[in-house]
């Protein structure tokens, strides 16, 4: 049975059915708590053709919040895109901290690379240009990463 096209409701962007809402939540809460280095990378990011792929601000507040809660120092971001999510993640955990980013595409990663090598936290990362399983096999042989997510032993 064929439905009519104009009834059918595109899904919404949240979970919040009201876009009202979600931009007033955004603006009083999200926003102001935003570090700067991630506003501009946000800015910068917005004008990319495929700009609907960064990590949205307030999912970003939750990972930071998860990041603090498991007193995370080393992750894995699969998946780059500008660098949003991996600049947040860098400037959450400790000093001492790693993170392995994967992604297939470099050309988008140095959009932001300026932005987190300004923030002091370019030496946190280790991007590696490839499909993420071939990578993410050998984080498992090296015990970067343990087969249930555990405890990491050692770096590669």
């Amino acid at each position: 049975m064929e439905q009519n096209v104009e009834n059918v409701r595109a899904p919404p962007k949240s979970l919040l059915q009201s876009d009202d809402l979600y931009q007033y939540i955004l603006e009083t809460s999200v926003y102001p708590r935003e570090p700067e280095f991630l506003k501009e990378l946000r800015h910068v990011t917005a004008s990319h053709p495929r700009a609907m792929m960064a990590t949205a601000p307030d999912a970003g507040q939750l990972m930071a919040m998860l990041l603090n809660l498991v007193n995370a120092k080393k992750t894995v971001e699969v998946g780059v895109f500008t660098g949003y999510s991996l600049l947040l993640t860098a400037l959450t955990i400790p000093e001492d901290g790693k993170i392995i980013a994967i992604d297939v595409n470099r050309e988008t990663f140095e959009i932001g690379l300026p932005i987190i090598k300004k923030a002091g936290v370019a030496d946190k990362i280790d991007f590696i240009e490839s499909e993420a399983l071939p990578v993410l096999d050998q984080l498992l042989q090296n015990n970067f990463i343990g087969r249930n997510g555990a405890k990491c032993k050692k770096g590669t």
